[in-house]
């Protein structure tokens, strides 16, 4: 018996890897987070599984499934939305597996900041204005940060930045990045991204709270900051990948 982690994706169906939905399939335990998984994918579990949404259960019941799983020698299929690594709150689940002795595998899954930017149809990195992105959050009800990642430190660097779970945080985020990146910096504001009521708040740093107070976004949203969300309008150099003068393995220098 294996508990399978498994990334859910963003919000939309077909964006489940191949791997994760078999898995789904097989499973005659399938537990999910309701408010963020949809319906289609729990959907694909086995007639007759036992499907559990586990947004109102504590950790404790949580692991309560697990344990009465293993003792039927039933596998389960555990659906965290987006991709489990990112505030996906596996670690304290695979702590309690690793002392029950019950095994346990991980399946990655689309995460929300690269389903933003495909919506926004921008690449995060553009040669010369961004070659980082840093995922990050901010405290609100949740965990304190740890020492050393405050935003402002990490807003030194002016790269593109992506700040889950804290959209509540708007105002005091806007505060903190303005003096790094300007008030003319392209800011959004990403809700439900993939979810058919997805909503994209283009802007600036100097109006993106008024306009997402304004749309009345108060959760499940991702703010994205940086001058390469610009795009194409923010590109003033090409990646070498494709230039001719530029050469590698398969592509040997030409005469």
């Amino acid at each position: 018996m294996s508990v399978h982690f498994i990334g859910a994706g963003p919000g939309a169906a077909d964006l489940i890897t191949v791997r994760g939905l078999r898995l789904v399939a097989r499973c005659p335990v399938c537990l999910y987070a309701g408010s963020l998984v949809p319906r289609e994918i729990v959907a694909a579990a086995p007639p007759g599984a036992l499907v559990v949404d586990t947004a109102p259960l504590t950790l404790d019941e949580i692991v309560e499934h697990f344990v009465a799983a293993d003792r039927r020698g039933h596998e389960v299929a555990r659906l965290h939305s987006g991709d489990p690594s990112l505030y996906g709150a596996i670690a304290e689940q695979i702590r309690r597996l690793d002392a029950l002795g019950i095994a346990w595998d991980v399946t990655p899954g689309v995460p929300s900041f690269a389903a933003a930017a495909a919506a926004l149809g921008c690449e995060l990195t553009l040669p010369e204005i961004a070659q980082t992105v840093i995922l990050t959050r901010t405290a609100t009800r949740s965990s304190p940060m740890p020492p050393g990642e405050e935003l402002a430190r990490l807003a030194a660097s002016r790269t593109t930045l992506v700040v889950h779970l804290s959209v509540t945080n708007l105002a005091a985020i806007v505060r903190t990045l303005t003096g790094f990146y300007g008030a003319a910096c392209p800011a959004v504001v990403a809700y439900r991204v993939s979810w058919p009521e997805q909503r994209l708040i283009r802007g600036t740093l100097g109006d993106i709270h008024a306009r997402v107070k304004a749309a009345r976004i108060t959760r499940s949203a991702l703010i994205l900051i940086g001058p390469a969300l610009a795009g194409a309008a923010a590109a003033t150099a090409e990646s070498r990948l494709y230039d001719p003068s530029h050469s590698h393995l398969l592509r040997p220098r030409r005469p």
